[in-house]
C-alpha cells in the first residue's frame, strides 16, 4: 500500500461517521448498535479497562450486563487513520466528569460487505493524580545489599 492510500478523503469520512455512530451508541447504551458495529466473529477481541473479551459472544455478554449509568464522556485527541479502502484505526482519549483518570481507546476497523466493523479494541485508564516520586536510581556499578 502506498502512502497515497492513507486517509483517502471518502474513506476517512466513512470511518469518521461510523466512529461517531459508535460513540453515540456507547454513551447512550444502545447495545444493539454496539453489537452491530463489532465483527460477528469468535476472532474479535476487546480488552477493556477491567476485562479481556475474546469473541463476539463474550463481548455481547459484557455489553448486555454493563450498567448504563455513567457512560457519558468527552473525547480528546481523536485520531482516525485509514489504510487503503478497507482498514482503519481510531484512537482517542476520553474523560468522564469527576474522574481523575484519563481513558484511552483504540479500535481497528475493517470494511466487510455489511459495512465497517470493529475487529479489535482496547480501553485503558491511567491515573492523573500526582505521581509518587521514583526512588533515586542507583548506578549499575553500585551493588545494593538486601535490607
Amino acid at each position: 500500500m502506498a502512502a497515497a492510500d492513507t486517509n483517502l478523503p471518502d474513506v476517512h469520512a466513512e470511518v469518521s461517521a461510523v466512529f461517531a455512530r459508535y460513540e453515540d451508541a456507547l454513551v447512550n447504551n444502545r447495545v444493539e448498535v454496539l453489537d452491530e458495529l463489532f465483527w460477528d466473529s469468535p476472532h474479535t477481541v476487546r480488552y477493556g479497562a477491567a476485562e479481556d473479551l475474546y469473541g463476539i459472544d463474550e463481548i455481547r455478554a459484557f455489553r448486555t450486563a454493563r450498567s448504563p449509568v455513567g457512560l457519558a464522556r468527552t473525547l480528546h485527541r481523536t485520531v482516525i487513520t485509514t489504510h487503503g479502502r478497507d482498514c482503519a484505526t481510531a484512537m482517542t482519549e476520553f474523560r468522564r466528569e469527576g474522574s481523575p483518570r484519563l481513558g484511552r481507546q483504540s479500535q481497528t476497523w475493517v470494511r466487510f460487505p455489511q459495512g465497517w466493523r470493529v475487529v479489535a479494541a482496547h480501553v485503558s485508564l491511567i491515573d492523573l493524580s500526582p505521581a509518587v516520586p521514583a526512588p533515586p536510581s542507583v548506578p549499575s556499578h553500585v551493588r545494593q545489599e538486601p535490607t
